[in-house]
């Protein structure tokens, strides 16, 4: 199901479509996905872990997964697992692409009021526009006036993110629903988009996998070598200090991984810092910055479900 929105939908209004139009269950649990809007490849012991990681997870505690609802990238990645883990009825999936309507391949097909439309991409390899991920059970198409321009839904998504969150996730009860944000990859934008949820009020979790690139193995690394106060303190002040030994290196792999300058990679090293400090404000029960790493006795779909359980439902 989709529905094709103004770049100044109120999100409340978005939310009664979704409950009451298009009759989504009430969520208990949001998971927005951020990562490479590109094709990438993932490690098949990385695959599999997020794509039944997640399913898993969100079916186990009635969660919405949201994403930018493309048929490329991380949202492409999420599809698959929908597919493959997701179960037989599409409606109940509850996966909802937030998706700009100038990008749509063929977009002018879904043009219509209250009607079945058929979708089916021109499939052109040299167009710039995208495909939608035919596995997202639903989709906001974000439209600005604009035509082959991705960043207009970036405002509906946080809007509605944090309606969402005001939401109870029963009437009878005052909880309302938890959020967590899953990193998979991810280029230069996922560092601020991590920032603006770790310095939330109230702050989102957010979960990054490492071996998966780009910005998420640069989370994993920082994540890695900042596993207690004293060596937080301690590579806070090489960096800041400008150490030779250490920041260079690490602007250099910014560099390397983003293809940017020294300029842009100083920028970002210390954004990606910044979201490290916000690690180390947290609350006995309350996690806002995490990290799954793949190894022998790892069972994501049980570690992902019970840390989500364990600090938030």
């Amino acid at each position: 199901m989709f529905v094709r929105v103004s770049v100044d939908s109120k999100p409340e209004a978005l939310l009664q479509l979704m409950l009451r139009e298009w009759q989504m269950d009430r969520p208990k649990l949001l998971f927005s996905v951020h990562g490479g809007s590109e094709n990438f490849t993932l490690t098949p012991k990385v695959k599999q872990a997020f794509t039944k990681g997640l399913i898993t997870a969100a079916r186990s505690t009635g969660a919405w997964i949201l994403t930018d609802g493309i048929n490329t990238g991380v949202s492409k990645y999420v599809g698959e697992a929908v597919k493959t883990f997701g179960g037989h009825n599409l409606r109940k999936r509850n996966t909802v692409g937030v998706t700009p309507w100038g990008v749509i391949d063929n977009n002018t097909d879904l043009i219509g009021r209250d009607v079945f439309r058929p979708y089916q991409p021109l499939g052109n390899p040299l167009s710039k526009r995208a495909d939608l991920n035919s596995f997202h059970s639903h989709f906001l198409l974000v439209d600005d006036g604009t035509l082959g321009k991705y960043g207009c839904q970036e405002g509906v998504r946080k809007k509605l993110e944090k309606h969402i969150q005001l939401l109870k996730i029963h009437p009878r009860f005052n909880q309302r629903v938890p959020m967590v944000c899953v990193i998979v990859e991810g280029g230069p934008a996922i560092v601020s988009t991590v920032l603006d949820y770790v310095s939330n009020n109230p702050p989102v979790p957010v979960f990054v996998f490492e071996g998966s690139g780009r910005a998420a193995d640069l989370f994993a690394f920082l994540h890695k070598h900042t596993d207690s106060d004293s060596l937080i303190k301690a590579l806070s002040i090489c960096f800041r200090q400008l150490d030779a030994d250490i920041k260079e290196g690490f602007l250099l792999r910014i560099g390397e991984v983003f293809g940017v300058d020294r300029k842009e990679a100083s920028r970002l090293c210390a954004l990606l810092l910044e979201c490290m400090d916000h690690r180390q404000s947290v609350g006995e029960r309350t996690i806002r910055f995490d990290l799954f790493t793949i190894g022998r006795k790892s069972k994501m779909h049980f570690y992902f479900t019970l840390r989500v359980s364990d600090n938030h439902l």
